[in-house]
């Protein structure tokens, strides 16, 4: 059992915004623990309800008395200053502190807290870690951005001192944890809005490999220089893994893809053969975070065959290259969350290896500032589709003060030669694309906003 001292003073536990993805986990593992736990949302879903059935108390909408009674208020970032609830808080002189600070909290109640981090699939590798210690039979904890069909859910609860969690980089929450090990996938130009330069995201990344103890453990992509830079920001044990880069302590060599895109390789360990992977995901951006997860894995002693099976046990976590269905029966349609130009482009390059007749892709950017910043880089990841169509830009936290619309993007692929066209109605967008798609062909919608209901209106 973790050592709890550190939030024991917090009896009672009020949460807003309870059914979001980390503040789900956040109740399970303190109502596990024997804290008495309330929460609101401002709507039901898959996770209020899972919570209600733990014995939870969850409100859709406000129940102030649960504020007097709290201890503690933890809030999600979503949650403003004026919600009625926090102004209670403030009223009743009750504590408020924001999710990442809580779970920063939670990091030091476990003596083995493992960070996945990294611009781009941290959702994935968290899921074939989190795989590979319960095939291992280590009983961990898990948070996981995304519903994973092995936990059936989000999020585990165990009772080890391992806690499996994704860390995102994002508003630097990632410095809040207290990790024993790290893994850093890649450093990529994002979160501009936040950030304002790439030299001030790596300054982001030196400070968190900091905060590892001697003892810990950093795992780094040998194919990506910013990573490798960080080796020397600590003396905690490094590992190293990659493709290109063949001084690697685990590479990847002797790839195929089978016709899904699957790929199988050898995976050596310093220049010896360890064993040959095979993958149920598709793209080569998978064997770089598979070579992260076995990396890791191996350093915590987990057995090669634990890490294998639960590696091909894996068909990827929700929104990652998600099969939704066929439409008339000879058109296969995929979801997928990339929003950003490398994460757009590995998506490109995975169906490369798929048999197909045209690809589409239907786009919707997502926040003003990142479809700003990096608009050439859009058009060249969206250049890799047969077909293009453009959503409005899904605004999120922003208010346009950036002078952008979806259709810059769609000029600028179509002085590109690309064939892109600008519909912002959803319900048109599907009739266009049923209407013309041809027997073969694939469609990839794409994004982390509402794009993910058009998947079902094709498929029906």
């Amino acid at each position: 059992m973790p050592n709890i001292e550190n939030i024991k003073k917090y009896k009672n536990i009020h949460m807003i915004g309870i059914g979001g993805v980390s503040m789900s986990g956040i109740a399970a593992i303190l109502n596990n623990w024997g804290f008495t736990v309330t929460g609101s949302d401002t709507a039901n879903s898959e996770n209020v309800t899972a919570l209600i059935e733990k014995g939870i108390k969850v409100t859709i909408g406000h129940d102030l008395k649960d504020i007097a009674t709290a201890d503690v208020v933890v809030y999600s970032a979503a949650v403003k200053q004026d919600d009625p609830e926090m102004l209670e808080a403030k009223k009743l002189h009750v504590p408020t502190i924001e999710r990442a600070d809580f779970l920063g909290e939670l990091t030091r109640c476990y003596q083995d807290t493992i960070c996945i981090s990294g611009t781009h699939g941290k959702t994935t590798t968290t899921s074939m870690v989190s795989l590979c210690f319960i095939e291992a039979l280590t009983d961990p904890s898990i948070q996981v951005g995304a519903y994973l069909k092995q936990l059936n859910g989000n999020y585990l609860v165990g009772n080890s001192e391992h806690f499996i969690i994704e860390a995102c980089e994002y508003v630097e929450s990632f410095l809040k944890f207290s990790p024993k090990a790290e893994i850093i996938l890649n450093i990529d130009n994002d979160h501009l809005d936040y950030f304002k330069t790439f030299e001030n995201i790596k300054k982001a990344f030196v400070k968190y490999v900091k905060l590892l103890p001697d003892d810990g453990i950093l795992v780094l992509n040998a194919d990506d220089t910013n990573c490798l830079d960080l080796a020397q920001h600590t003396n905690a044990t490094t590992i190293t893994y990659g493709i290109q880069n063949k001084e690697a302590d685990f590479c990847a060599v002797n790839i195929t893809f089978d016709n899904d895109a699957f790929p199988e390789f050898d995976v050596y360990y310093k220049n010896e053969f360890f064993a040959r992977i095979k993958l149920s995901v598709p793209g080569t951006h998978n064997i770089l975070n598979a070579l992260s997860c076995i990396a890791l894995c191996t350093k915590y002693g987990i057995e090669k065959e634990a890490i294998k099976s639960a590696l091909l046990k894996f068909t990827g976590a929700h929104r990652r290259f998600e099969f939704k269905g066929k439409i008339k029966n000879m058109v296969s349609v995929y979801d997928d969350y990339g929003h950003h130009p490398t994460e757009i482009l590995a998506t490109a390059k995975s169906l490369s290896h798929k048999k197909y007749n045209h690809s589409w892709a239907i786009f919707q950017p997502h926040t003003y500032s990142r479809t700003k910043n990096l608009l050439d880089d859009f058009a060249k990841a969206l250049i890799n589709f047969d077909y293009v169509i453009v959503l409005d830009i899904y605004a999120a936290r922003e208010k346009n003060t950036y002078g952008i619309t979806s259709k810059d993007l769609v000029d600028k692929l179509v002085s590109m030669g690309k064939e892109a066209k600008y519909i912002p109605d959803f319900d048109e967008c599907v009739t266009f694309v049923k209407n013309n798609v041809q027997e073969n062909d694939i469609v990839m919608t794409l994004g982390a906003g509402t794009v993910t209901q058009i998947g079902p209106m094709l498929v029906d």
